[in-house]
């Protein structure tokens, strides 16, 4: 418990200490004065970012890293439970509701052309209809 009070002190404290400055770009001049005026802009920012660390309490690599592995360690004892039982739920309860195979409302069946295929009342994938209709037509055609 108070490790959590001291990081919240510490990150309401950081971020009233924060302040936020605007990048300037080199001044022209000549390429070397250029360079010499980038690294002291990187020199200045790696100071102030030395700077917050130190006064923030900032935590060691170590710390961050048993954090990570805490927030990885509940996601998986909260998210694999929720997800197997949601799937078994799904598996038991659910009903999968399949085509009947009865008569299509005609609401189902409105076409503006017919298809392009042998049986043009067919759908593609409707095998049931296709056996019908071939066998009608070889009926026909014997």
């Amino acid at each position: 418990m108070q490790i959590a009070a001291r990081r919240l002190a510490v990150r309401s404290a950081f971020a009233l200490t924060q302040r936020r400055s605007a990048q300037t770009v080199p001044k022209f001049a000549t390429e070397q004065a250029m360079k010499e005026q980038a690294n002291e802009q990187i020199r200045a920012r790696l100071a102030y970012q030395k700077e917050l660390r130190a006064s923030s309490g900032a935590h060691s690599h170590a710390e961050e890293v048993d954090e990570m592995w805490k927030w990885i360690k509940i996601s998986f004892i909260v998210a694999l439970p929720v997800c197997a039982l949601s799937c078994v739920k799904d598996l038991i309860f659910e009903e999968h509701h399949h085509d009947d195979g009865g008569p299509k409302p005609d609401y189902m069946k409105i076409r503006k052309k017919e298809f392009p295929w042998e049986c043009e009342d067919c759908a593609l994938f409707d095998q049931k209809c296709w056996n019908a209709c071939r066998a009608e037509r070889a009926a026909e055609g014997a």
